[in-house]
Parts: structure tokens; sequence; C-alpha cells
């Protein structure tokens, strides 16, 4: 073997681990929605998450991935440890997908055979001729994520076709025939370089690979083989544990243990059991054939289907294990640390698990934002420094999900790949958490008009106090219907919102109006009246934030994707939307009913009194 076959050699596993990763990077994100509704299935039964572990890892053709995720979502709360095992367990099986794959080494038929067409010599330039006419002839999304998958698929059979051919010189090699001979007398050496090669190219599925190139020489057998499989399910699963604990908590971390230790008793068994095969006789027959990349992939599935399906039964004693070799986290869980855990840059492989995660931080800023608006009105009417401290605590609480969101929002975008409706989404969801984070600042302005108001020992009249339990609950309307909207997608919910908005706007001009009458007869103090207009000031921004909201909900709903704001309010306030004129009306009347009773009330107080003369 010469200098020149080492060059072709490095250089055809080159190709092979760029072309498994480019296949692999566009299967992860084609499939993306459906990784994530199989891994929601989950449940406490380990043979369901056994089937969908195996599943989703032989769609994505990487078990670190599956593992990694499945990781990030016991981090986030989503799974339990319990519910993760299986799926482990199913995607160690679900790897050895690849290594069927490339068992098509092995196809042999005449020149005019149809079966050439699934050797890799044909494949190979047929999936290059597909992927170039996605990427540069059609050029859409979906074809990019189609273009790349088969592209990835034509350059990683070119790297094995490269592999086999760089190493075919191998059979004739005293020198390799002596080191499998070793590998077959000394198994430790086997499995010390089949972990070794797994780790270093963090691939269980290239390293099998590489063996089934190696097999075209036709010096492999069992006996040189079987050490350096089972070394290879020890250095793939060491990688996939190195990540699970990146930045992870303990349960996440157990994950990756629990990997470990699967893989080590499996390799336990399955030594134990050729040991004992051995010496009752009954391997005699395979000890020494030579294998095919077939023979090798089938190797390698039955290890770890063995393995899994006896190892099945012992899931709870995996998870006590893990329990005493990681350690409970000591660090105390903070009211939004679930939603914090839930982004998790382990998601971004599959950006439908990310989007879902914004969702569920930018839900509960919105709910928090909802409830704090309506604290803060009430202590306009009743001060309590509890209910300004739980505001600002909140408010702490939002800004530090938003902080989060914004910074994964910005890590997730070079995923999203080729799919329109996963760009369309996080742009929605960019233009959404700004608005709840504005809300809930208005509502810590409204705390601060509160305390001034409180320190400086004035209170508001009694008729501004009615108006502003008026204002409160026109509040509470729009701000449901505005976080119900974006919770939900409802669009029903959605369309509510701007008639209400409009109804607000003619509320504060009114009360606006009504308080500077008030400060001009002297019937409220300059300070409070200063406050009080400062108060309008921050309602009328509550229910525009909870207006743009309402427009990019509707945004989301299919045919509005072009819906420009100022155009579509132009529109319902010349009386063309028959929903709006209903519901503004309705609304109008409500609101401006019960402002009205208290303005009566107030015209009858100061009326002066009538002093009957008698006659």
């Amino acid at each position: 073997m010469t200098i020149f076959n080492v060059i072709s050699l490095f250089g055809g596993l080159s190709l092979f681990l760029y072309g498994m990763r480019l296949m692999g990077d566009g299967l992860k994100k084609g499939s993306s929605s459906a990784l994530k509704a199989a891994l929601e299935k989950v449940t406490n039964n380990p043979i369901m998450g056994f089937l969908l572990g195996l599943l989703v890892t032989a769609v994505i053709q990487s078990s670190t991935a599956t593992i990694v995720l499945t990781s990030g979502l016991v981090g986030s709360g989503l799974l339990t440890l319990r519910q993760s095992i299986g799926v482990i367990l199913g995607a160690n099986v679900g790897t050895t997908v690849t290594a069927q794959i490339i068992r098509l080494l092995d196809v042999n038929a005449g020149p005019a055979s149809w079966v050439n067409f699934f050797k890799p010599a044909t494949l190979a330039p047929l999936a290059a001729i597909l992927g170039i006419f996605l990427l540069m002839v059609i050029k859409n999304r979906r074809s990019e994520t189609g273009g790349n998958i088969a592209m990835g698929f034509a350059i990683l059979f070119t790297g094995l076709i490269n592999m086999s051919a760089a190493v075919s010189p191998l059979g004739e090699s005293a020198l390799f025939t002596q080191i499998l001979e070793q590998f077959s007398a000394i198994p430790v050496l086997g499995f010390v370089a089949g972990t070794a090669v797994a780790f270093l190219i963090q691939s269980s599925s290239a390293t099998i690979g590489i063996l089934q190139a190696m097999a075209t020489t036709g010096a492999l057998t069992f006996s040189s083989i079987y050490a350096i499989i089972i070394g290879v399910n020890i250095g793939d699963c060491v990688t996939t544990a190195i990540v699970c604990s990146i930045g992870s908590k303990a349960d996440a971390k157990r994950t990756g243990v629990i990997h470990i230790l699967f893989n080590i008793a499996g390799s336990l068994i399955v030594i134990l059991s050729l040991m004992a095969g051995r010496q009752l006789g009954a391997l005699d027959w395979l000890w020494d054939k030579a294998m095919s990349s077939g023979d090798i992939a089938n190797v390698h599935t039955l290890f770890r289907l063995i393995s899994a399906v006896l190892l099945l039964p012992a899931t709870r004693g995996f998870e006590r294990l893990s329990y005493i070799i990681v350690k409970d986290d000591k660090t105390t869980v903070e009211n939004v640390d679930r939603e914090l855990k839930l982004l998790n840059v382990k998601f971004f492989d599959s950006p439908s698990l990310a989007l879902s995660s914004i969702n569920t931080a930018i839900t509960t800023m919105g709910r928090l934002a909802r409830e704090d608006v309506t604290k803060a009105m009430g202590t306009l009417l009743t001060f309590e420094q509890g209910t300004v401290d739980l505001v600002n605590e909140n408010e702490d609480h939002i800004d530090q999900l938003a902080d989060a969101v914004d910074h994964y929002m910005v890590g997730l975008s070079p995923h999203l790949g080729s799919l329109r409706a996963d760009s369309d989404l996080l742009n929605f969801y960019i233009q959404c958490f700004s608005e709840f984070e504005r809300i809930g600042d208005h509502a810590v302005n409204l705390t601060e008009n509160a305390t001034e108001l409180y320190g400086h020992k004035r209170t508001f009249s009694h008729y501004a106090q009615q108006e502003i339990l008026i204002l409160t609950e026109a509040l509470q309307e729009i701000l449901t219907y505005a976080y119900g909207g974006f919770k939900k997608v409802d669009y029903e919910a959605a369309r509510r919102v701007e008639p209400v908005e409009e109804v607000i706007d003619e509320l504060v001009a009114t009360l606006r109006g009504n308080h500077i009458k008030r400060l001009r007869e002297g019937k409220c103090s300059t300070y409070a009246g200063l406050t009080f207009l400062d108060m309008l000031v921050n309602v009328e921004r509550i229910a525009d934030q909870c207006s743009n909201l309402g427009m990019y909900i509707l945004a989301q709903q299919p045919g509005n994707s072009g819906l420009n704001h100022h155009e579509y309010t132009r529109y319902l306030h010349q009386g063309n939307d028959t929903f709006f004129n209903e519901m503004f009306r309705e609304r109008y009347d409500y609101y401006f009913g019960l402002l009205a009773q208290i303005q009566e009330e107030e015209a009858e107080e100061s009326r002066p009194e009538t002093v009957e003369v008698e006659q």
C-alpha cells in the first residue's frame, strides 16, 4: 500500500464523513416536524419509547442527535428521565440503519442487470444528478433540502468507493494480516481501536462504514472485527454523554450516563455470549469466516438489537444507577426556570422543537404581563407594597425571558434551513415577544405612578377611581384577546382586539378631558391630576401593543401574509368591516354606558341644592 493509497483513503474518508453530515442535516431539517411529533408521544411505556427512538434515529441517521435532543427534552421538563430510557435504547438500534444502507457495496450482478442500479458506483452519480437538479434548476427552499440530502448521499457513496479502492491492496499485505491476527488473538486491542476511532470521528456509523469498506479486501474475519464493533459502541456513547453534559441540568446529564451504562452492559452481554458460544463450539462456523460489508452490518445490528431487547426490562435499574452517579443540582429553581431550560441549543437540530420552546417562553411572558397590568391598575386604587414588589419580580422574569428568547432566536436562525413555515413562524415570534415585554414595562410604570402618589400622600377623587375601574376592565378584555390569540393562534380572538383598542382610545380621550376639567375646577390636586394623565398614557400604549399583537396574529392566517397594519386599520375605520363595526358599537355602548353613570352621579353632586321658600 503506497502513500497515494493512504491519501486516497483519507480523502475518501473525508468525503464519506462530509456526505454523512450533509445527508443527516438535510434529513433532520426536512423531518423536524415529524421528529417533534414523534418524541412528544413518548409515554412511560419503555417499549413505545424504544420504537420511537429507533424510528427517529433511522430517519435522521444519527443516534447522537436523537439522544442529545432527548437529553434537552429531559432537561426542560418535557420528558421524564424514565421516559427517555426507551428512546435511548431505540436510538442505539436505529443508528445501525446506515450500515445496512452501506451494505449495497455487496451488490453484484451481470453488466446488463437492473440490479446494478443499486450498486454504489451507480447510485452515487444518480444521486448527484438529482441533487444538482434540485439545487440549481428548481431552486426553492424545499428543493434545497432535498438537494442537500441527495448530494450528501452521493458524496457519502463516492467517499465509500474511494476508501474501498484505496484499501484493496491491503488484502495482499502481510502487515495488515498480522494486525488482524493480533486483533483475533488479543481482542482488547480491537476493542481499544474501535473505541478510539469512534470517539475521534464522533460517529459509530462512520466507523462501521470504514470497516465495511475494508471488508472488500476479503481479509476481515469475524474474530478480527467483533471486538472492534463492541468498542465502536462504547466510543460512540462517550461522545454523546459529553455533549449531553455540557451546560445541562442533572437529569439531562443522566441521559448521557444511562447511554454509557446501557452500552457497557450490552457489551458485557455480547462478550459473555461470544465466550460461551466459543467454548461450546457453537461459533466455529463463524469465527474465521471472511466478513462482507453486509455481514458486518448484520453483526452490528444484531449486537445492538439483542442488547436492547435483553436490557429493556431493566430500565428502572439504569434509572436508579444514574441517580447514584449524578447527584441532584443544588441550585434553587426560579419561577421561569422551566421556560429558560426549554431554550436549549440542543434543539437547534430540530427547529420545530426550538420554535415550540420559544412559543412557551413568549406565552409565559404574555401571561405575566397580563397579570401585572391588572395588579398595577389595582395599586392606583389601593396601594400595597407587596403587590408592587410582585409586579417588579414578574417584570424581572419577563426581562430575563426576553433576553433569553432574543439570543435564542438569533442562534436558531441559521439552523432553520429551507422550510418557509419555520422562517415565518420565527419572524412572528420576533415581532410578538417585544410587544409583551413593553406591556410589562408599562405595568411597572403604572406601579411607579401609584408609588409616587402614595409617597406624596395623595389619592384620586372618588370619580377618578371609578373611571380607573372602567379602564381596568377594558384592559383586561383586550389583554385576554391578545394573549389568547397568541397562545392558541386564535384568529377570532385577534379580530376582537382592534374594536376594543378603538374603544379604549375613545375612553382615554374622554377621561383626559374629564380630568382636565376637574383640575380647572379644583376638584383634584395638581399632583394627582398629573399622575392620572400619566396613567392614561400608559393605558393607551398598552392597548397599542395589544393592537400590534392582534395584527401579527392575523397576518399568520392563510391569505393574510402581506397584511399591512396601517392599511388594515384605515380599512376598518372606513366602516368596511361589519364585524368590526358591530363589535366596536357594542363595546363602546357598554363602557361609555358605565362612564355615563359616573358622570351623571358627578353632575348630580355638583348641582347646587335648591331651597324651597314658604309662601
